[in-house]
Order: structure tokens, then sequence, then C-alpha cells
């Protein structure tokens, strides 16, 4: 059986996180069993639960990615801004010198 990773299973809800649980439970035992065929399903089952979880993880990074890119844009027009003013470089240590 193949386990998600840490970052899907920490965006389970409980209840999918307990059905996870249970489903890998089997489909280990059905896989010590040499149960092959059945644990396929089992791990077919366990790819449709985790699907939630995994579009919760990439709504979260797109968000990330959304901040970064606001942070970034904010930074360059700072950046623009004092180089208008001609403050870009006001206050470093090499001008203190």
């Amino acid at each position: 059986m193949r386990h998600c990773s840490v970052q899907v299973r920490g965006l389970l809800t409980r209840d999918e996180l307990d059905r996870y649980n249970a489903l890998m439970e089997v489909g280990s035992y059905l896989e010590s069993q040499g149960r092959y065929d059945l644990a396929y399903t089992v791990q077919r089952e366990v790819d449709l639960l985790i699907q939630p979880a995994i579009e919760r993880l990439k709504a979260k990074s797109r968000e990330r990615d959304q901040m970064t890119a606001e942070y970034l844009a904010a930074k360059k027009a700072e950046a623009e801004g004092a180089a208008a003013n001609g403050t870009a470089d006001a206050g470093t240590e090499e001008d203190d010198e």
C-alpha cells in the first residue's frame, strides 16, 4: 500500500483520517495474505479518499504564491519609490563609513 504524504495527511479531516488509517490497515493485511487483487481495490479507495485533502493543499499553495507575489510587488514598488526620491542607498552601512 502506498501512503500519502505527511502534508496531505495533515489536511485530512478527522473522519477522513480515521477512514484512511482503517483502509491502510486492511490493505496491509490483504498484501500480507498475498491478495494483491483486493489490495489494489483498497488502494483505489484510498486514492479517492485523499483527493479533497490534495485539493486543500493545492489551494494553500496557490494562496501562499499569491501572498508572495503581493509581497514582492510591494517591495518592488517601495524600491522604485525610494529610487525616485534618491534615497535608495540611504542608511546603509557602506554610506555611513
